[in-house]
């Protein structure tokens, strides 16, 4: 028999309290490689109101101490804090997730402590094997449980000291001891009133974007309002815009976002194809804004008034969709602002004001505002003041022209200032930069962001930059928004590819991606380039007014409704960070798949990235992830046609002809 050492006797007058830790006492709980975290914390991560926000840390200590840990949160205006559970995950690896219900900002951190009471019970469960009595031990479970009963209410303090009692009776007999601490009832009471000593907390408190929904899903539909009319040479108004809105809901398009709509400069005013010299009547480029009419606060009289907007808004809410506006901070020579307030531009030695260049372009109808003149402060407001403005007449999303042409350190500024007024804005930039610019971008607060997407074709590229977008650090702060096409941007694979290009690189943007956009004419297959070698359109709409027949020949809306409707019904293709690529033989055959969490929308999409000719391969899922073994059958229904295939095992063969259809997108079901 192992030997017992002499204990003093049991009695509950050694049933005390624990005494509270000396805080000059040095901390000895590790909690590092915190995930997520922005740069250190010095930039706020980003989530979707009511899903699940993860994180996960190292947590560790000297010694054999059990280890508890919380997530500790509240609204950044708020001064209460919640705590969630954090669970062992392996190796030093703690997760913990909650749920926050608001579009707000949030505060989060972490906080691990010594759990006293289960190492004592891990302490004993080692021990009772080998001692027959274990009597010191018992003094120290008096104590704990002492301190769970102060902080339990009646009933439950009642039972705790039952427990007491019974460790009392006990008289630290092991197997007595043993059968108490490994009761349930016991295990209920230890988790509901846990102790904590030697308490940590990481040593920052982070910040967290939680953003609606449309941040991170939604359907993108780009047009120039003056485009929407009937007859040639004449603009179109807000009216003739709502005239459309039918179409556009019925191809299904969650946002409208409009080229600037403010009065235009005379000034140098840029003719068709941006030629240097304006011919009779050219409207001139939306983005030369300001002139005698007003500015950034007022509407081109050609499109209707300000009370016509606001009926075009309303009719656009009625109908499930919103209005994003362009923010272009820049003025044409005739806005008031130059008159009003010409030390907000850059001056030239000769006493002219510099207008906007990007050799070899020259952009002689824009002038640029100069950030940090003397009345800087003056025009950050003005600015903001802008943003207001519209907010007020319903406008909730900006697309930013160019933001990464103005200081960076603005934008943080500017969204930081609105959101805190109106958390549910939702600035897009428009950044066709170096990687790092729009990384910061995205940091500073920009909810969405361009990509590279236009000028990714080849199978390796696209999953290349998929796989940085939605496998890094990137997916916490930056959100894709793929367009497929833009005023400024027909890509070459369009121009080349014809219909079946179309359809192939719209079904790409759309389930690669949770938000997407196209710019209009995409529907009709427009690809006629300015001249060979260039992205321009001919004839840009950007220089003159257009008049298009919505139901031409050869238009894809069917299909583009199609592809809108299979996003809408299937939860798993508007989620942006859960992308996972399959692997396939064949270079231009590009397979990957979304799931919802619980794996209760399950989707493949198989395309064929050749427009020219019809591609075969052999794809491969992992099936035993899914809960299917590789002698079930399982079915595949293609969402674009309907067809159902039953396929078996991991791989299986496709065949797409693009002059057919050039994608499935795949509904698994087991």
């Amino acid at each position: 028999m192992s030997p017992v050492k002499k204990e003093r006797s049991i009695s509950r007058k050694n049933f005390k309290a624990v005494s509270k830790n000396d805080p000059a006492k040095p901390i000895s709980i590790v909690i590092e490689s915190v995930d997520p975290v922005i740069d250190d914390g010095r930039f706020p991560v980003k989530c979707i109101e009511g899903e699940p926000f993860t994180v996960e840390a190292d947590i560790f200590k000297d010694g054999h101490e059990i280890l508890g840990a919380c997530l500790k949160y509240r609204k950044k205006t708020g001064t209460v804090w919640k705590d969630a559970p954090m669970r062992f995950a392996d190796n030093d690896r703690w997760r913990g997730a909650f749920t926050p219900e608001e579009n707000a900002r949030y505060i989060y951190t972490i906080e691990a402590w010594v759990d006293p009471v289960l190492s004592w019970m891990k302490y004993l469960e080692k021990k009772c094997p080998s001692y027959p009595e274990v009597r010191s031990d018992i003094d120290e479970g008096f104590r704990y449980l002492d301190e769970m009963a102060q902080k339990a209410g009646e009933g439950d303090a009642k039972e705790i000291r039952k427990f007491g009692d019974l460790l009392a009776r006990s008289k630290g007999e092991s197997g007595e001891v043993l059968r108490m601490i490994q009761g349930e009832a016991f295990k209920k009471l230890v988790a509901d009133y846990p102790l904590k000593e030697k308490v940590s907390r990481f040593d920052r408190d982070l910040e967290l974007i939680v953003d609606r929904k449309r941040a991170a899903y939604g359907a993108w539909y780009e047009l120039f309002p003056r485009s929407q009319g009937t007859r040639e040479g004449k603009s179109g108004t807000f009216n003739d815009c709502i005239r459309r809105l039918p179409e556009i809901k019925k191809m299904g398009f969650d946002v409208i976002y409009l080229a600037p709509i403010h009065p235009i400069g005379s000034a140098h005013r840029k003719g068709p194809n941006n030629s240097v010299k304006a011919l009779a009547g050219s409207p001139g480029s939306p983005w030369a804004i300001g002139n005698k009419e007003g500015g950034h606060k007022a509407i081109h009289p050609e499109l209707g008034t300000i009370k016509d907007f606001e009926k075009f808004v309303s009719a656009v809410r009625d109908c499930g969709i919103e209005i994003a506006m362009d923010f272009a901070i820049q003025c044409s020579p005739d806005h008031p602002y130059v008159k009003e307030h010409p030390d907000w531009f850059y001056r030239l030695s000769d006493g002219t004001i510099r207008y906007a260049e990007n050799p070899p372009k020259k952009y002689e109808d824009i002038y640029p505002l100069n950030f940090y003149c003397e009345g800087r402060e003056a025009l950050w407001q003005e600015l903001k003041s802008i943003v207001l403005f519209w907010i007020d007449k319903g406008v909730k999303i900006f697309r930013v022209d160019n933001p990464h042409t103005k200081p960076l350190r603005f934008w943080k500024w500017l969204i930081d200032e609105v959101q805190a007024e109106y958390p549910e804005v939702i600035f897009f930039a428009e950044a066709f930069t170096r990687p790092k610019v729009m990384k910061f971008l995205a940091k500073a607060g920009f909810g969405q962001s361009y990509t590279y997407f236009t000028w990714r074709n080849s199978k390796w590229e696209l999953r290349q930059y998929l796989e940085e977008l939605t496998r890094t650090e990137m997916k916490n702060y930056f959100r894709g928004n793929f367009f497929a096409n833009t005023p400024d941007i027909l890509s070459e694979i369009l121009q080349k590819g014809g219909r079946p290009a179309f359809k192939m690189r719209l079904v790409l943007a759309a389930t690669l991606s949770s938000s997407y956009g196209i710019y209009s004419g995409f529907e009709l297959c427009e690809n006629t380039p300015l001249r060979e070698g260039s992205e321009e359109y001919l004839n840009s709409e950007k220089y003159e007014y257009k008049v298009r027949d919505w139901n031409q020949p050869g238009n894809i809306k069917d299909f583009v409704e199609r592809i809108n409707r299979i996003r809408r019904g299937n939860p798993a293709l508007q989620d942006y960070g859960n992308l996972r690529f399959f692997d396939s033989r064949n270079d231009q055959i590009l397979c990957y798949g979304k799931r919802t969490p619980d794996s209760s929308n399950m989707i493949v999409a198989v395309v064929n990235l050749d427009p020219f000719h019809p591609q075969e391969d052999m794809v491969s899922l992992p099936i035993w992830e899914f809960g299917i073994e590789d002698w079930q059958t399982y079915q595949m229904t293609d969402l674009i046609t309907g067809a159902k295939y039953h396929w078996k095992g991991a791989s299986n063969y496709v065949r797409l002809d693009p002059q057919v259809e050039p994608a499935h997108i795949f509904l698994l079901e087991k």
